[in-house]
């Protein structure tokens, strides 16, 4: 049997004796060669890690698990996030398992419905305010600072420390750490979290190199790459619309300790990559996790050389989280009559 993420990279995370060890099958998740985009962007070697695979459907089990698990440890009893979706689903998700209050700050008309609809089934309190995701996390860091409730952001810095295994799971599978990996930044907690990964385990000397860390911002959310805070973020990625990134300074560490980027993609790149991913890789991302692979086209254009490296791109929540944008940007079905002949025709036209 796998061992639980708690477990199985307890020497490398902030487990004690007194911490419970709880799981609801986060972690371990798929690391798949490409197919077809490996060679139309003429890489070496390129992956996908299916994030989207935990339990909620995005990378943020893997850190909440352990926010949670030392939350209770601390005998704490409720806990507070804000959100763009992601968070909250999986606070509410462990909240729950661990019997906990749960406590969601998000956005009004923000939040991708199916993201809302996780929250609400794990039985989360959810407050929609009248602003954006940065005006929730100002809140909720507030009220935590005046009562004993946990926040589980990514601010929490064992949400980091969770998130990180990731790294270790990549090195885990290719025997060595990617030439390059390309990743989603929003509220860049992620990216900070894949460096720490890959440079513990060069300390404990289990890899001998690291990786160039590859982030990308929306371009209408691209406060790291514009080097100012963005009041009214906007893009399509709702995962990726923050002005004002909680974990900035570790996402600029990342890229300059590594040798790496933070550039920005455009929504149209970002869509483009979303379509490319599900016709080409058979791969469903929600909309964010685009930006890896936007990035990568981005600079395949640009006339980076890839041809003889090892890229990972980092797919960070399923397209289940936001069927909206898998509707509104798709042919329509086709409506015909219940008629065999018409629709034997209908299929051999193609």
């Amino acid at each position: 049997m796998e061992l639980c993420l708690l477990e199985k990279y307890r020497e490398f995370l902030p487990v004690t004796s007194q911490t419970p060890i709880i799981t609801i099958g986060e972690a371990n998740t798929p690391l798949v060669r490409s197919h077809t985009l490996e060679h139309e962007l003429a890489c070496g070697e390129l992956y996908f890690k299916l994030e989207g695979c935990n339990p909620t459907g995005s990378f943020k089990d893997r850190g909440m698990v352990v926010a949670v698990a030392k939350a209770v440890e601390e005998k704490n009893t409720a806990i507070i996030c804000a959100s763009t979706g992601n968070t909250s689903a999986s606070a509410a998700a462990y909240g729950a398992l661990c019997n906990l209050k749960v406590f969601v700050v998000v956005p009004k008309g923000n939040i991708a419905m199916g993201k809302l609809a996780q929250a609400m089934a794990y039985g989360a309190k959810i407050l929609a305010i009248d602003d954006n995701f940065d005006k929730a996390l100002e809140f909720v860091r507030i009220i935590t600072q005046k009562h004993p409730i946990a926040l589980v952001n990514s601010l929490n810095p064992y949400r980091i420390e969770g998130q990180k295994t990731a790294s270790f799971e990549i090195v885990d599978v290719l025997g060595a750490a990617p030439d390059y990996l390309f990743i989603p930044v929003g509220n860049a907690g992620n990216i900070t979290a894949y460096w720490r990964g890959f440079t513990h385990y060069k300390q404990a000397g289990r890899v001998e190199d690291t990786p160039m860390m590859m982030g990308f911002e929306a371009e209408g959310a691209a406060a790291i790459v514009k080097d100012t805070i963005i009041g009214n973020p906007q893009t399509v990625a709702s995962a990726i619309r923050i002005g004002n990134p909680a974990s900035w300074i570790g996402a600029t560490t990342a890229r300059d300790e590594s040798g790496g980027t933070i550039d920005y993609v455009s929504d149209d790149e970002i869509i483009n990559a979303y379509h490319l991913l599900a016709r080409k890789e058979g791969i469903f991302g929600e909309p964010a996790s685009a930006a890896s692979l936007a990035g990568l086209i981005k600079l395949h254009n640009n006339g980076y050389d890839f041809s003889n490296k090892r890229l990972v791109c980092i797919i960070t929540g399923s397209g289940l989280k936001d069927p909206d944008t898998a509707i509104n940007n798709a042919v329509p079905p086709i409506e015909l009559p219940a008629d065999l002949n018409i629709l034997e025709k209908e299929i051999l036209k193609d």
